[in-house]
Parts: structure tokens; C-alpha cells; sequence
């Protein structure tokens, strides 16, 4: 664990309302041998001032500024080209970490020997008041299981890429995420969820993860265009997730 490097990637775009808690919970982390990398994707209010003063007393912050606001997806990607350590996560720039993070996530790593573990975590409004229930990960998720419900979120994710290799996101609107979980389980049986909460998912209201309208259509071309299913797979696994998100989102 001494000589490992965890790479955090964090694409964020004018989050000056949130950024600080964010990259102060990874300075609170009792496992310190990380690199933080923040992709500013086009901000135009103070997010970069803001992680400027935090470079100058940490240097193990970078910020890579894009031009012009190009999406998620390639601001992640920039980040996973960028990373050098032999493990790598992701945190947006408004959800927050507990402190044994890092450390949980590469000990269960180490005593599972599963390279691809993610945890529970707890879900808040935008003033970080606990008014949803906690969100439970399953103990393990297959490629076939991701497909009926995308139990693993990014900021839990945690990857051991010395091992698995590094693999990029889909440049897509939604579900980027999703589309490099399933290049994993396509290689592995499964990761491994571990059932306490160790992360703060903020659910703030006009977020794009929240907006439910189009979502199902754009479910549905993600199963035909981004995995290629045949119609009767695609109609299977929207079945699962229609009645899977009702569920999750009703608690």
C-alpha cells in the first residue's frame, strides 16, 4: 500500500458552490499517496480560483482547463489519459468522500482479490442534509446485472488499472459511466460491492442525472448503439431497469 498512487479524476464546470468540500475530502483521506486530477470543463464562474489556492499548498492537486465546455465524458477521459497511479476513482466535484475512502477501497481490493470494487453511499440534498435513504450497492455485480441496473456510481468506483488495464468512457451524453463499467465486467466475472457507505452523493435538483425526461429512449439506444443487443436483448434488460429505477428512486 506504501507505493501505491491512487489517481482521482474529477471533471467539474462552475462548481465554485462545491468544489472546496470536495477536494477537502480527499485531503481528509487517511490513505495520503494519491494524485488528484480536476478537469475544469470550461467554468465561467471562480471553480478555477478556487482550486488554484488549493494548488499552492498541495501540489498533488492538477488542473487541466479545457477551452470551451465539451461534456462528462471527455473531461474524464482527459483525466484517465492523464493518470499514473496503479489504481484509479473518480469524484465529481460536488460529492464528498469520508475519510477511509481510499483506504477501504484498496484493502478490499487486497483481500478479496477482486480488481474492481465500489461501495454504498449516502445520498443528500445540495445542503448535504440526509433526507433520501442510504443507497445499498449489491455485494457483486456481473456485466449481465449492470445492464438490468447500473448499481455502481462514480464516485465509489475504484479500479485497480495495473492490473486491468486503462480503458476510456463512450463520449456520449449519459451513461459514459456505465458504458466503462461494462468494458470491465466484459473481462472480469464480476466487482465487488462493499455494504457500508463511505461517500456523500449530493442529488441536486436540476441535475442532469435526475432529469428523467427522453431517459428511457436514451436507455434504450445505449443497449442498441453503445452494446450492440439485438431488439429482444434490449427489450429484456429495459424491462429490468424500468422496474429496477422505479424502485430505486422511490426510496
Amino acid at each position: 500500500m506504501k507505493n501505491a498512487i491512487v489517481s482521482i479524476i474529477t471533471p467539474c464546470f462552475n462548481s465554485e458552490k462545491y468544489i472546496a468540500e470536495t477536494i477537502q475530502s480527499v485531503l481528509n483521506q487517511t490513505f495520503q499517496n494519491w494524485e488528484m486530477i480536476i478537469i475544469d470543463d470550461g467554468s465561467t464562474d471562480r471553480t478555477k480560483e478556487i482550486i488554484t489556492d488549493f494548488i499552492k499548498i498541495d501540489l498533488r492537486i492538477q488542473l487541466f482547463p479545457l477551452d470551451k465546455n465539451s461534456g462528462a465524458a471527455k473531461a474524464r477521459n482527459l483525466g484517465i489519459n492523464q493518470a499514473s497511479g496503479h489504481y484509479m476513482t473518480f469524484l465529481d466535484a460536488d460529492d464528498i468522500w469520508f475519510p477511509d475512502f481510499i483506504e477501504n477501497s484498496i484493502k478490499t481490493i487486497d483481500e478479496v482479490g477482486i480488481h474492481f470494487v465500489f461501495s454504498s453511499y449516502k445520498r443528500a440534498n445540495e445542503k448535504l442534509e440526509f433526507v433520501y435513504s442510504d443507497f445499498i450497492v449489491p455485494q457483486n455485480v456481473s456485466y449481465s446485472s449492470i445492464l438490468k441496473s447500473n448499481s455502481i456510481s462514480c464516485l465509489t468506483a475504484f479500479i485497480d488499472i495495473k492490473t486491468l488495464g486503462k480503458k476510456t468512457m463512450p463520449e456520449i451524453t449519459k451513461r459514459q459511466d456505465m458504458g466503462l463499467w461494462l468494458q470491465y465486467l466484459k473481462e472480469i466475472p464480476f466487482a465487488y460491492g462493499i455494504q457500508d457507505a463511505k461517500a456523500i452523493y449530493r442529488i441536486r435538483k436540476n441535475s442532469l442525472s435526475r432529469n428523467k425526461t427522453n431517459l428511457l429512449r436514451y436507455q434504450w439506444q445505449f443497449y442498441r448503439e453503445i452494446e450492440k443487443l439485438n431488439f429482444f436483448e434490449s427489450s429484456y434488460y429495459m424491462l429490468h431497469w424500468i422496474i429496477r429505477g422505479l424502485i430505486k428512486y422511490c426510496n
